[in-house]
């Protein structure tokens, strides 16, 4: 099965988007937008940029888990993965959002 789209509110209004596998893990979750068009934008950045391997940023916390955040080409954070307890399953993390990120499907929870 394919991944998809979760559009959602926070509890302050503000809209999100999750990327979800096909077996319905999270893989990659927005920053807060103040408007739906602005989160349905970072949406579409998703699916231009996350072919792209240099639009991902391969980071490493103070605790030594490894995570990635897929910025657009001005730089900007599009979006975050979750914690890693390897370098080699953030990896695996960011060729899941390359297989799911081009996804059409936008699943409306607001």
């Amino acid at each position: 099965m394919a991944g998809w789209y979760e559009l959602s509110n926070s509890s302050d209004g503000q809209f999100r988007f999750v990327l979800k596998a096909g077996n319905a893990e999270t893989i990659l979750t927005s920053e807060l937008y103040k408007s739906r068009a602005s989160a349905e934008n970072g949406i579409a950045s998703v699916q231009k940029n996350c072919q792209a391997d240099e639009r991902y940023d391969r980071k490493e916390s103070a605790n030594n888990k490894s995570y990635f955040n897929l910025k657009a080409a001005n730089h900007q954070i599009i979006g975050s993965s979750q914690m890693y307890a390897t370098a080699a399953s953030r990896d695996k993390g960011i060729e899941s959002v390359k297989n799911n990120g081009t996804s059409e499907t936008i699943k409306d929870l607001t």
